[in-house]
């Protein structure tokens, strides 16, 4: 077998099967030992049995779900009547469990048609699929437990942002923590937000408008969205509340909760000390930098990185980055949002709309809702198959070899090579010339580069 140079691990975004959207996986080679959970987590069987107590009526919701919506069709009211006949639920019980289950990936829809997520096919016997699962629920919280009606959006986002730190706190004051504290935590950290996005005007500018009259203050809305966030973490299983009285409410983080939140500090430590330091990078930054890793020690980079953020700008500025002109960027960022899961689904469903982001969301969307990897490319149209053809094959011009680009030729989708080449100049890619030139200099068939160079010629003048 021949042996794989670091420049080559590069370009694993660039598929074996024509446009597959999953690379192969490669073992892992971290070689530092596994962090020991604090004293007094419990083992991670009893862990993981706490996750599947949680999520039971989840589970039960999914295996029948499975069952009865083969015939097609997502939770329509018709739908939800025949889960609550079936399993002894209200209509309310049977729409949050659904959407417990979906954000921990215990159900997928495809096409509208609902069907068992690998989680649940692997839940009886596999306790890291389910404390997976559990995380992924725990992470979007705020979707499965929605703030209140006429909260302002940006004032949620800010809680939802902060919620990272005052787990941080709990957990390191092993024991239960004040509602009050955590309050007076809370305000202090959205002040801090609120700094950190304040631009600072350079040059001239023009002198500042009169003040309007002050509107009158209805009250500070943190501590009702203090009790969202913390009745939103107490649904998905990850606190408790004690105390009758608000004066001496406490907030107390389960097992479950105390160990997700080490995961997740754990991740930003490993993070901290590799060489790169890629958790203080930017997502552009951060990717190029995975760039070189395998699979494996990539995965533990993008976690790391995305457990130091809140998940909506994480998200917002990984798809930032994607929408840049480094093809390779844009595909390892798809690979990071992989790492992102159900709380990503709306944004990289909106990101669809985009022509340059299309074939790689519409990729994503399809593992999400249960694509085999090798098969997620029939969702792709020709043109926009062809289209994401061209963008890897921009990727392997740019940070690989040339006998990456000669095996690239043969993914394609077209059956001969007169046949790409005429899609190829259709599809509009702004780096067609490119790609076709550095194609035509790596293949050593000296009529096809011919006709390759000739094609590149043909579409940098304007022709047909």
């Amino acid at each position: 077998m021949t042996s794989r140079t670091p420049r080559d691990s590069r370009l694993r975004l660039v598929p074996r099967q024509p446009i597959a959207a999953a690379r192969r996986a490669v073992a892992n080679r971290g070689s530092r030992p596994a962090p020991r959970p604090p004293a007094g987590t419990p083992a991670r069987p009893e862990l993981a049995r706490q996750a599947r107590a949680g999520l039971a009526g989840a589970v039960r919701l999914a295996r029948w779900a499975a069952d009865e919506c083969a015939r097609g069709g997502g939770l329509c009211d018709e739908t939800v009547d025949r889960a609550a006949a079936a399993l002894g639920l209200t209509a309310g019980q049977v729409r949050s469990e659904w959407d417990r289950a979906r954000l921990a990936g215990l159900l997928e829809l495809h096409d509208g048609t609902a069907r068992p997520g690998w989680r649940l096919q692997a839940w009886d016997r596999d306790d890291s699929a389910v404390l997976r699962g559990w995380v992924a629920l725990f992470d979007a919280w705020s979707l499965a437990h929605p703030e209140p009606a006429g909260t302002d959006p940006t004032l949620a986002a800010e809680v939802v942002e902060a919620a990272p730190q005052l787990l941080s706190v709990m957990h390191l004051s092993a024991g239960p923590v004040s509602v009050a504290m955590l309050l007076d935590l809370l305000q202090q950290r959205v002040a801090e937000i609120r700094a950190e996005r304040c631009e600072v005007p350079y040059g001239t500018q023009p002198p500042p408008a009169p003040a309007p009259a002050p509107a009158p203050v209805a009250g500070d809305p943190l501590p009702e969205l203090l009790d969202w966030a913390l009745r939103g973490l107490a649904s998905v299983g990850a606190l408790v509340m004690r105390g009758d009285a608000a004066a001496r409410a406490e907030a107390l983080l389960t097992p479950l909760g105390n160990w997700a939140v080490w995961v997740k500090l754990e991740q930003i430590c490993v993070a901290a000390q590799s060489p790169a330091g890629n958790i203080e990078l930017s997502a552009e930054a951060m990717l190029r930098g995975c760039a070189d890793l395998t699979p494996g020690p990539a995965r533990a980079e993008y976690r790391a990185w995305l457990a130091a953020r809140p998940v909506r700008s994480a998200v917002a500025e990984l798809l930032d980055a994607a929408r840049a002109d480094d093809a390779m960027v844009r595909g390892l960022a798809f690979e990071a949002l992989r790492a992102v899961g159900a709380p990503a689904e709306p944004t990289v469903r909106a990101a669809a709309e985009e022509p340059v982001l299309r074939p790689y969301a519409l990729l994503w969307l399809a593992e999400h809702e249960g694509h085999d990897p090798e098969e997620a490319a029939e969702v792709l149209t020709r043109e926009e198959a062809t289209w994401l053809w061209v963008d890897t094959a921009a990727a392997v011009a740019d940070h690989g070899e040339s006998r990456l680009l000669v095996r690239h030729l043969d993914s394609a989708v077209q059956g001969t090579v007169p046949g790409l080449l005429e899609e190829v100049r259709a599809v509009g890619h702004p780096r067609t010339v490119q790609v076709l030139v550095a194609l035509a200099a790596a293949h050593p068939d000296p009529a096809l580069a011919k006709a390759v160079r000739r094609a590149a010629f043909q579409v940098h003048r304007g022709g047909a």
